[in-house]
């Protein structure tokens, strides 16, 4: 019996584009309710995924990305545009929009 491997789906940024994995939304407040879909808030906060080529500069040459793959960010709130692949909800923001690294 042959199984079904779910193929995956490889997305490249383009420029100083950076592919991100947003955390997943609470579902509880510090108090400990529990807030319907409705009311949760979008997390501006993520895993970096993939990266672009970096900003073009004046001279021709790229510059280089100050985030990298698996870094943990966090971002505008409002950056970007949200897109789904392979049934997974991504965001693609700027390097721009990037405030933090999230260190552990």
């Amino acid at each position: 019996m042959a199984t079904k491997t779910k193929s995956v789906t490889k997305v490249k940024p383009l420029g100083d584009h950076i592919l991100v994995r947003p955390a997943e939304p609470e579902e509880r407040t510090s108090g400990g309710i529990i807030l319907p879909d409705t009311a949760q808030e979008k997390p501006a906060q993520g895993t970096v995924v993939a990266l672009g080529e970096g900003r073009l500069l004046e001279d021709g040459t790229r510059a280089p990305f100050q985030v990298k793959a698996q870094d943990r960010v966090i971002y505008s709130k409002y950056a970007g545009h949200e897109i789904t692949i392979d049934g997974d909800e991504y965001k693609v923001i700027q390097e721009s929009d990037v405030y933090a690294i999230i260190e552990s």
